[in-house]
């Protein structure tokens, strides 16, 4: 249940403090320090996005995110039903879910940083 309240405490600061204002958040430290767009750059952007409905505009800050907070809502209301029905909790992924997450999440990155692929840049 903590996880929700959190949930919820961060989508009222991103909407309170808008990080698609600049000036209200730090640059990214690995853009700062490479130049290079790291799996997390416009994250919160593309977050703040979500919360505010705008959703095409989430895509165009980190077509990751707005597919991991999918997932991760999925998990969240997966998990809420089995503590509902009694069930135990899982805690444990299996190996080749966190290898293809991995994987995923490099390949993004390298993606994202090819000259000329500027469809996967942070808007």
């Amino acid at each position: 249940m903590t996880f929700g309240f959190a949930a919820v405490g961060v989508g009222v600061l991103l909407h309170a403090v808008d990080p698609r204002e600049p000036g209200n958040y730090p640059t990214c430290p690995f853009l700062w320090l490479t130049g290079l767009y790291c799996p997390g750059c416009g994250a919160m952007r593309a977050s703040a996005s979500v919360v505010d409905g705008d959703v095409s505009g989430a895509f165009g800050f980190n077509p990751l995110v707005v597919i991991a907070l999918v997932g991760l809502v999925v998990m969240f209301a997966l998990w809420t039903r089995r503590q509902w029905q009694g069930r135990p909790k899982l805690s444990i992924t299996r190996p080749w879910v966190t290898t293809a997450l991995t994987v995923v999440t490099v390949v993004f990155w390298v993606a994202r940083n090819v000259p000329g692929w500027t469809w996967l840049s942070p808007a």
